[in-house]
């Protein structure tokens, strides 16, 4: 699994920082060290020079082998405890994302992971059904 590290212009980006960065995120994903290709971590500090509470941004996206890819967002008031959010994030998204394909598999032992048919017969892409629903149990948590 291969992980990547950007950061914007206000971040004070180091060879240390992008060690830091690649341990938590190996620490808290290495269960799905097989199941993945690439990590994209995008570090960003919105409000620049300023001040102000929940300012760092953490993106992650992860490559799952064959799937589309999952994107997770944490802001916080310090860039460790955004890394960790996204980090946790992104461990729930791929545990929910895998999770539901293992029991798609069990359920229909025939049918590809890619594409299951729904009763009218049209194909559906199971990575954008898990990935609608995970955004819309994330959103609710956010505002309820």
């Amino acid at each position: 699994m291969q992980i990547q590290v950007n950061s914007d212009n206000h971040i004070d980006s180091s060879v240390r920082l992008e060690e830091w960065v690649r341990t938590t995120v190996e620490s808290k994903l290495e269960r799905f060290e097989e199941d993945l290709t690439r990590i994209e971590v995008h570090l960003a500090d919105e409000n620049g020079d300023k001040s102000g509470s929940h300012d760092k941004r953490c993106q992650m996206e992860a490559r799952p082998k064959g799937h589309q890819p999952i994107s997770v967002t944490h802001h916080a008031e310090s860039l460790e405890q955004a890394i960790d959010g996204a980090a946790e994030k992104l461990n729930h998204a791929l545990d929910h994302l895998f999770g539901k394909l293992r029991a798609k598999r069990g359920a229909h032992p025939q049918a590809d992971s890619q594409a299951f048919q729904a009763e009218d017969d049209e194909p559906l892409n199971a990575d954008a059904l898990l990935e609608e629903e995970f955004l819309e149990n994330d959103q609710a948590r956010l505002h309820g």
